[in-house]
């Protein structure tokens, strides 16, 4: 047997303890750590333990020898020098960002590989003393021939008076990583205040038992407390919503301690345990009014055999916890105008459920909440509150809703006008119009435009507000074709002779028509009547309508005297027949007339026939004979042409 574990032996059999194979656990209640070791943390490499605290040899690199230990955050990669047979770990423990822990490869002889003092203990107060470690030595690197970690504890006075030995037994390797928690527990004597923890590695080196430590605790272990909301068998926390108020009572109860004292503490918000002034039963009322939102714990604190006063002394109960959540909130949600006979739809969010109430008393748990056909009872206010997962009610909210009512077009009656008259067309019921066709309207964007078609048009007006819910409405325009007379142009004839009047009407709802003068017509009521006048005339076709009034058309007639032409004349100065007179050729003072000799000589030649001719051809008298004329009227009727004889 090693010199070591000689000695380890002899003392637990001198002060009557046992070395045991697996370290002891705290049953009970524990206290706040008086020791919390856990190496703290940073950048690679650690900075070396205070002197007294190991005999073994600190070193930054980061693959320590035998016999040697560093401080760091990790162990992978290039700094893990033992891929093959070490761990690659990283992280400590508590998985803390860059948290350092002590990476150990054992001496080859078993050492006292940690020693650290704990002041200011509470006489007959029962403690224990835990560590964290990991065997890094991977599963299948393990076997005969390599040393597992096996560590012994040991809590001794001051003066080395043994107070408690233990050990871990020999800690397995494991396929991964494994954190393993070893304790020992015991209980100060009276008068003695501080104690020595030791940790032994009684396992050889140099092939194995190569370890990481970490979280070394130190606290009071007392007896069992059981606690809860209400009654001690209760829930173990409660909620609360931001703004509410109640009162919880927390019980707490001490199994086998008959006469302990107690001390309630509270930790809002993480900001650390602070006793409560005067909360020194085994319950506690835990009073909130208008709560904040946080997390607020209590534990009872049971005195370990000393007085309640010192908190390392104390062990303490299970936190009880309230937790006060926050009101969800609902984000604004914008006002909405919709169409009657439209859905809507409004959403809210901020929440897990809803809760609705509208304008008419309705309420509902859906979201979106959706009326398929909005009516104008449906127009308001509506307000929304959401409920949060842990059941917290907001604020409501309010959204207004303007539903524009369904649009009626109203429009004037069918119109009858004259063509080329104008009416006002009239419609109702909207904001907004749109007439279809434009064609003969001075706008198509208001409600009462003026129509001046040319033919019968059916206008369309569109009705809308806010461009939904639109309406559609017509209105003919029937035009009536106004009278329209014509009496066929101007007639030509000569005084003895008749010719028709070609007159033609046009026009919708004609009543009546007729010729005026009646003089000289067969029949002033007939379009085509033949007309006899003995002189010139006008005559004017009146024809009426039902609807548009009158309208008229006037032709002329020419009528001509009757032209008689004598065959001769005797220009003998004698009075008698001295001139080729021509009956009612003076009333054609256009005519053209030209008379011939025999050999094609024009002998005369006069355009009217103001002054008869005398037989004369440029002053001299022209010998007896026949001469031949023509007459042109200008008439556009034939020329006359014979002969005339001048006798002598």
């Amino acid at each position: 047997m090693r010199p070591i574990l000689l000695k380890l032996f002899f003392l637990a059999v001198c002060f009557g303890f046992v070395l045991a194979s697996n370290a002891q656990t705290c049953s009970g209640s524990l206290g706040d750590p008086v020791i919390n070791q856990n190496f703290e943390s940073g950048a690679n490499p650690g900075a070396p333990l205070a002197a007294g605290i190991t005999t073994m040899n600190y070193t930054i690199n980061n693959c320590p020898n035998d016999g040697e230990y560093t401080i760091a955050n990790s162990l992978t990669g290039s700094g893990n020098c033992h891929p093959n047979t070490w761990h690659s770990v990283t992280s400590d423990h508590t998985g803390n960002p860059n948290g350092y822990m002590m990476i150990v490869n054992a001496s080859e002889q078993p050492s006292i590989f940690f020693t650290q003092t704990a002041s200011g203990l509470c006489p007959n107060t029962t403690y224990e003393f835990s560590a964290y470690i990991l065997n890094l030595i991977k599963l299948d690197a393990s076997g005969s021939g390599v040393s597992e970690p096996n560590i012994t504890f040991t809590i001794e006075t001051t003066d080395g008076k043994i107070l408690a030995i233990d050990s871990t037994g020999i800690i397995p390797p494991t396929g991964s990583p494994h954190w393993q928690k070893d304790s020992v527990y015991f209980t100060v004597p009276a008068n003695v205040n501080n104690v020595v923890v030791k940790m032994t590695n009684i396992a050889p080196g140099g092939n194995g038992n190569d370890l990481i430590l970490d979280d070394i605790t130190f606290r009071a272990c007392g007896p069992i407390i059981e606690s809860g909301f209400a009654s001690v068998t209760g829930s173990t926390s409660q909620r609360l919503c931001q703004g509410s108020s109640a009162d919880f009572t927390l019980k707490a109860k001490v199994v086998g301690n008959n006469n302990p004292t107690y001390q309630w503490q509270a930790n809002p918000n993480g900001k650390g345990w602070t006793d409560v002034a005067g909360e020194t039963n085994n319950f506690v009322v835990a009073k909130f009014t208008n709560a904040v939102v946080g997390t607020y714990q209590y534990r009872l604190g049971v005195a370990n055999g000393s007085g309640i006063s010192n908190v390392d002394c104390r062990v303490y109960s299970l936190p009880l916890t309230v937790i006060v959540d926050s009101l969800p909130v609902v984000p604004p949600i914008a006002s909405q105008t919709v169409c009657e006979g439209y859905p809507l739809h409004i959403t809210a969010t901020g929440g897990t459920s809803y809760i609705w109430l509208g304008p008419n008393g309705k309420t509902s748990t859906k979201n979106p909440l959706v009326v398929n056909s909005v009516t104008p009872a449906d127009a308001g206010t509506y307000t929304v509150q959401a409920v949060s997962d842990k059941g917290c009610t907001s604020s409501p909210v309010k959204i207004t809703v303007k539903v524009v009512p369904k649009v009626v077009a109203v429009v004037s009656s069918n119109v009858s006008v004259c063509a080329g008259e104008s009416t006002p067309l009239i419609a109702s019921g909207g904001l907004y119009y749109k007439w279809t066709p434009a064609t003969g309207l001075d706008h198509d964007d208001i409600p009462n435009p003026v129509a001046t078609p040319l033919q019968t048009t059916t206008y369309a007006v569109n009705v809308s507000n806010n461009g939904c819910n639109d309406d559609t409405k017509s209105i003919t325009v029937i035009v009536i074709k106004n009278p329209i007379a014509n009496a066929g142009g101007n007639k030509v004839i000569f005084e003895g002779q008749s010719v028709k009047l070609n007159g033609t009407i046009k026009g919708d709802s004609i009543t009546s028509y007729s010729w005026t003068p009646a003089t000289g017509l067969d029949n002033p009521a007939l379009l085509t009547p033949v007309a006899s006048p003995t002189d010139d005339i006008t005559y004017t076709l009146t024809v009426t309508s039902r609807d548009c009034g009158i309208a008229t058309s006037s032709a002329f007639v020419r009528v001509y005297k009757k032209i008689t032409i004598p065959n001769a004349f005797s220009p003998n100065n004698d009075g008698i027949n001295d001139y080729w007179t021509i009956d009612a050729l003076v009333t054609y003072p256009e005519s053209s007339i030209m008379v011939f000799d025999r050999y094609g000589q024009r002998v005369y030649q006069s355009t009217g026939y103001a002054k008869p001719w005398d037989g004369t051809f440029n002053g001299a008298a022209l010998p007896q004979g026949t001469y031949y004329y023509m007459i042109d009227l200008k008439n556009k009727t034939a020329q006359l042409s014979g002969w005339i004889l001048i006798v002598k």
